[in-house]
């Protein structure tokens, strides 16, 4: 946490976003900008990833209250976009922000760890009340065609209508990878797809990814060793030792699903396009990570709690 004593305020926060945003943009794209057609817009690329991450990490997640609250910084971002040109841009700078979230990965040694847990979160795109009027309109039919679909979050006793958020992370609860699927796509056929562009791994996951057969595979073809607690009614069990040990581990992924829903509200959509709720997703993981980046830069070994930082 950051404490009101500490030297580091919400303006350092941004001036460290932003060095990081404009060097990585500079690096990736040769001009620092990520489109060069046309005059360059008064509020750069850098400025608009960087005011992006800090209102993601504030919660500001609702772009009238980001840039309501932003006004009070004119000395860092003189050049305040409208509201439907920060939309419009936020969509265009979609595979730049994940391009900064790899880039930012790449940096620290964590992202080396070799043990890792899969599990997967909840991705509503509207109140569950409203899905059956909704899916005869406009934006249902937009939801419909890119695969939105009913399911079910057990551990929160939930059902929903959405996507399903898939996340493999290291011991350290760093992001390392992701995928978006259906929500009624079973996390065992998501967590092996996602674990198929990996190697070398140790990965630790829940009951619903047991499966002799796709551990065998992620073995034998990625070198990766698939580790559950079987379950009650299974002839092997291991050591209770062991399998408190390993369910202790995976709770870390409960602490890092419940930091992306408490302060980045990630499961509160406020987005009317398959595009701009992808475009908040990558915002939202990608300002995850430069938190903890941020963190490690500072000497910092607990979580950059952003809403905490004084405003003075």
């Amino acid at each position: 946490m950051i404490h009101e004593e500490d030297d580091f305020d919400f303006a350092d926060f941004c001036l460290y976003t932003y060095v990081i945003v404009d060097d990585t943009i500079k690096r990736l794209t040769k001009t620092g900008r990520a489109h060069t057609t046309g005059p360059a817009p008064e509020c750069s690329d850098s400025e608009l990833c960087t005011l992006l991450l800090v209102g993601e990490s504030k919660g500001w997640d609702v772009e009238t209250e980001l840039l309501s609250n932003m006004r009070a910084y004119r000395d860092m971002f003189p050049h305040l976009p409208t509201q439907s040109r920060f939309n419009r841009r936020r969509r265009q700078l979609t595979d730049l922000l994940n391009a900064i979230r790899r880039m930012v990965l790449q940096a620290m040694e964590i992202a080396q760890d070799r043990q890792c847990i899969v599990d997967s979160l909840p991705v509503p795109v509207m109140n569950f009340h409203l899905v059956p009027g909704a899916l005869s309109g406009y934006r249902g039919t937009e939801w419909i065609v890119n695969g939105a679909t009913y399911g079910k979050a057990v551990s929160k006793k939930l059902t929903y209508y959405g996507y399903k958020l898939h996340l493999l992370i290291t011991g350290n609860g760093l992001i390392l990878d992701f995928e978006l699927t259906s929500a009624n796509v079973c996390d065992l056929q998501a967590g092996s797809e996602l674990l198929s562009g990996h190697h070398n791994l140790d990965v630790i996951a829940d009951k619903a990814y047991i499966s002799q057969a796709h551990a065998s595979e992620l073995a034998a073809t990625n070198n990766i060793r698939l580790l559950t607690v079987p379950r009650r009614n299974q002839k092997v069990q291991l050591p209770p030792a062991v399998a408190t040990l390993l369910n202790s581990f995976r709770q870390l992924i409960e602490t890092v699903n419940n930091q992306l829903t408490a302060q980045f509200n990630i499961e509160t959509n406020h987005a009317h396009s398959f595009h701009g709720l992808c475009a908040r997703l990558i915002a939202k993981l990608t300002a995850h990570t430069m938190a903890i980046y941020i963190n490690r830069q500072l000497g910092r070994t607990d979580w950059l709690n952003i809403k905490q930082l004084a405003f003075n």
